[in-house]
């Protein structure tokens, strides 16, 4: 599967309380669920009025249909092409 970068326009939702945070995972997850094997959440980061979300896909269509069926709007799909880190620097 491909990995992407979902940016989820939340307004506030840097300031939910932690109940509404478990909230929305179930519900992402119920919808996961929904959809099988094809799109996996790996983990989400919060800011103020966003969340930046890695996923796991098989395609963007798969992403969009996950946010209709959720209800979490897909803001930008971004597809990593690679990935670096500081010990790139050494190798």
């Amino acid at each position: 599967m491909r990995k992407f970068i979902i940016e989820r326009e939340l307004p506030a939702i840097g300031s939910a309380e932690r109940q509404a945070l478990r909230e929305a995972a179930q519900k992402s997850n119920a919808t996961l669920k929904e959809l099988g094997p094809d799109i996996q959440w790996v983990e989400s980061y919060v800011a103020n009025d966003k969340t930046f979300c890695v996923y796991l896909a098989r395609d963007e269509a798969i992403i969009h249909e996950h946010a209709k069926r959720s209800g979490f709007p897909a803001n930008k799909i971004t597809e990593v092409r690679r990935m670096i880190d500081p010990t790139t620097a050494t190798e």
